[in-house]
């Protein structure tokens, strides 16, 4: 069975179609393919992650490529350490939110750069598969070298930079790393911050004992609501897995959707360069351009995905962009995304203003209440998607497909996506300050879609 290269990465069953075999003829295809001189490994805490980062590194070595281990790590250090150390590639073992029985490889090149079918992951593909022999170098002098574990200082100070010269104020944090990667990163950072951190399921465990973490997911949400209350906490953070998504909870223990962040966030970025701009996806947006408009910003639309988001970010020179999925991309991180930098740009704010995450994003939740990501397994998303538009098209709406199906009408607007990595249709659907419009909006799609 052949592993799955998807749009932007390659990602599919363990041990059917990823497994340490073809993990190791895949750094040799990519090797050849790309002429790699120096490449930096990291992998998640899934339980065959170590195996597979441990058969790329092989891989390179045997094709003369010296190898830059970073360990157990989240994707976004494999991000930093690429452009920081000026690598040729740059590979993370994740299946990121995935189900346990997944793995994957996510890959940049050079700078941090996105690899994409076009640039890199087609040709490598037509080698892996191609049953040509990818030699190796003979003798043992001309193989790459294996250095040391990299130092995490680098990219620790990186992040500690995002909030270097503003005042912290003491906060009380609840910190749900769902047994992922993100918890000691948490443990670097802790001594140099004023904060309390409250610290549940914290420690990376391969057997991932309360499944996978993905915030995502309203039924993932219950244990860091309940501690933000319990402890009486000022806010609570998760991450996924390998933590390049972040999420928020309020005082209060409520969910707050990653949508009403990106807005947050590029309001406080706006505020050293006005006239930057700034990226949102098409899932739901009238948030986000209002308050990036606001603040003197550009705001442009890009389709979901890191690749794209990555690809863009460089070519506009934006300040930041954002995703209603929780990943956060900003220009002085390699144009890459970080679940770390977002949480900490967020307090920032917040005790520069005094606020509590509540009262900051309140008044645009009742401005832009949202449905947050609906999901359904369809026969064919593309059917579903032409069924949908046809129910909408004699109101005579504003209709994008820039990603999916996006319409747009006076005061409601939808968005209707399949993932690029799951079996699923999304659907997200936002109005303007009318919620009860927005809950029979969803109703009615819901019907149109599940024929529910």
């Amino acid at each position: 069975m052949k592993p799955p290269f998807k749009a932007y990465d390659i990602r599919g069953r363990i041990p059917a179609e990823i497994n340490a075999p073809f993990a190791y003829r895949f750094a040799l295809a990519a090797a050849r393919s790309l002429s790699a001189g120096k490449v930096v490994v990291g992998h998640d805490m899934r339980q065959d992650s170590p195996a597979l980062a441990e058969a790329l590194t092989q891989g390179f070595l045997d094709s003369g490529a010296s190898v830059l281990p970073v360990g157990l790590c989240g994707t976004e250090e494999v991000y930093f350490h690429t452009a920081d150390s000026e690598a040729d590639i740059g590979l993370m073992v994740t299946a990121s939110h995935n189900p346990e029985d997944y793995n994957g490889i996510k890959m940049v090149l050079k700078g941090a750069t996105a690899a994409t079918r076009d640039n890199s992951l087609a040709a490598i593909e037509q080698l892996v598969f191609s049953g040509e022999d990818l030699p190796v170098v003979g003798a043992y002098a001309e193989r790459g070298r294996l250095e040391s574990t990299l130092d995490r200082s680098r990219y620790i100070d990186r992040l500690l930079q995002q909030v270097a010269g503003k005042a912290l104020k003491p906060m009380k944090i609840v910190c749900h790393a769902g047994n992922g990667c993100a918890g000691p990163i948490i443990d670097l950072l802790e001594k140099h911050l004023p904060f309390e951190f409250i610290k549940i399921d914290h420690e990376p465990d391969r057997r991932l004992p309360n499944g996978i973490p993905n915030p995502l997911l309203p039924e993932k949400r219950a244990k860091a609501s309940q501690a933000v209350v319990d402890q009486g906490a000022d806010l609570g953070i998760a991450w996924d897995g390998d933590f390049d998504r972040c999420f928020l909870y309020d005082h209060r223990g409520r969910f707050v959707e990653g949508y009403y962040l990106v807005g947050m966030i590029a309001e406080t970025m706006l505020r050293d360069e006005k006239g930057a701009t700034v990226l949102y996806d098409p899932r739901l947006t009238w948030n986000t351009i209002d308050m990036v408009e606001s603040a003197g910003g550009v705001a442009k639309v890009c389709p979901t995905g890191h690749a794209f988001f990555k690809a863009r970010m460089r070519a506009e020179n934006a300040i930041y962009g954002g995703e209603m999925s929780a990943h956060h991309y900003f220009r002085d991180f390699a144009y890459c995304d970080s679940g770390m930098l977002a949480w900490l740009e967020v307090v920032a704010e917040l005790s520069a203003s005094g606020m509590s995450l509540a009262e900051a994003v309140g008044e645009r939740i009742a401005a832009f209440p949202c449905s947050g990501e609906i999901n359904f397994t369809v026969a064919d998303s593309k059917i579903s998607q032409a069924k949908v538009s046809d129910a909408y098209q004699r109101f005579n709406p504003t209709v994008e497909t820039i990603d999916g199906l996006s319409m747009e009408f006076d005061d409601w607007r939808f968005n209707l996506r399949a993932s690029n990595t799951e079996p699923l249709l999304r659907l997200n659907v936002e109005t303007r300050a009318d919620q009860a419009l927005l809950e029979a909006k969803v109703a009615e799609l819901r019907g149109l879609i599940a024929g529910e």
